[in-house]
């Protein structure tokens, strides 16, 4: 059996960031405000925002240009602090 290395990604690149969490304008207001921290001029036209079935939940999908794994941590570790934020992917 040998060990398979996961495929590395090649920076800089189109990286889409989805986050799921409570439904409500503070979710989105939190998720540009981490997105324009690490990614500086983002292009707001590429924020999509789905509604769950109730309501009661969002998932905001973000497509950064992502300039490497230290830029992609910090924007997980902050989203991650929000007790809105059910998870980052």
């Amino acid at each position: 059996m040998t060990d398979q290395e996961a495929p590395k990604i090649e920076f800089p690149c189109d990286y889409p960031i989805k986050v799921l969490g409570e439904a409500g304008s503070e979710l989105h207001t939190l998720v540009i405000e981490v997105m324009e921290r690490h990614a500086p001029g983002f292009d707001q036209t590429k924020v999509t925002v789905r509604d769950s079935r109730k309501g009661n939940f969002q998932a905001i999908t973000v497509t950064i240009t992502a300039t490497g794994e230290r830029q992609l941590g910090n924007i997980f570790t902050d989203l991650k602090v929000s007790p809105r934020v059910k998870m980052v992917l």
